[in-house]
């Protein structure tokens, strides 16, 4: 992935204040780039006014509510016997932040896709195929639509998900995006909330990892994905707010988000 053609350079700035903690994606350029090189725009603090998410190509992308702003409980899963999978949390982007809980053990990092469960590993096997393609056109079967349209935002899209992947692409054409989520897809992922109808399995596994516990090896890994400014500002923050994906036991995409 390395040898690929990169876009602007996403550099997280983040400061803490007494009433909450804002977040500023900005934009610069360098000589150095990195995945994580994508069009932002500031992302709102939890009191922030939420902002419009009409994304055009070529400017920058609203980033979406943060992660708690909406309460998860107002779109319960639904049972998988009349074939509607979980719908998508509202706000969620799948998962809590390990900071939620600090003492808890974090969960075994999985490499190997062969422990998937067949739904699971085909869905997976799909996003990457579309994705090698070069063609994103290739993703919109796999995002659905409606209730069952895979969450693309931690806030609501209007319009076509796939202008609204293009929009958050360096290049007009989704190829960025589409390597973001290729890369993502490589790195081990997690097996999360099992036994309960939230249950999935994410990639990749930084997002539910103290990011200041991640060994050499590691680190590594998560610099496919970022730079090290992004780490250094990420750990200040407290948790992985790169791209992440969901994928329900059933084999249901569920999310492929930014943002916290």
């Amino acid at each position: 992935m390395s040898s690929r053609p990169r876009g602007l350079v996403l550099s997280i700035r983040i400061a803490a204040s007494l009433a909450a903690i804002p977040l500023a994606l900005c934009l610069a350029s360098t000589p150095s780039h990195a995945l994580s090189e994508i069009q932002r725009e500031d992302l709102p603090s939890p009191v922030a006014p939420p902002v419009s998410n009409d994304a055009v190509p070529g400017t920058t992308v609203p980033m979406p509510d943060p992660l708690g702003s909406k309460p998860s409980d107002n779109n319960p899963p639904a049972e998988d016997s009349d074939r509607s999978e979980p719908e998508v949390p509202a706000g969620s982007g799948g998962i809590t932040s390990p900071r939620a809980d600090p003492d808890a053990p974090p969960p075994e990092v999985i490499y190997d896709l062969g422990k998937l469960p067949e739904p699971v590993k085909r869905m997976h096997g799909l996003i990457v195929e579309a994705c090698k393609s070069g063609d994103i056109e290739k993703l919109r079967p796999l995002i659905g639509q409606g209730n069952q349209m895979v969450q693309l935002s931690l806030s609501d899209i209007e319009g076509d998900p796939i202008l609204f992947l293009k929009g958050l692409s360096g290049d007009s054409d989704g190829q960025e995006i589409l390597a973001i989520l290729e890369e993502v897809l490589s790195a081990g992922y997690v097996h999360v909330d099992v036994g309960t109808p939230q249950e999935l399995y994410v990639w990749p596994y930084f997002f539910a990892l103290p990011l200041d516990k991640l060994d050499p090896k590691q680190r590594v890994e998560l610099f496919k994905l970022v730079t090290a400014t992004d780490y250094d500002d990420m750990k200040q923050f407290g948790a992985y707010i790169f791209y992440r994906v969901g994928i329900t036991p059933a084999g249901q995409w569920m999310f492929f988000v930014a943002g916290d």
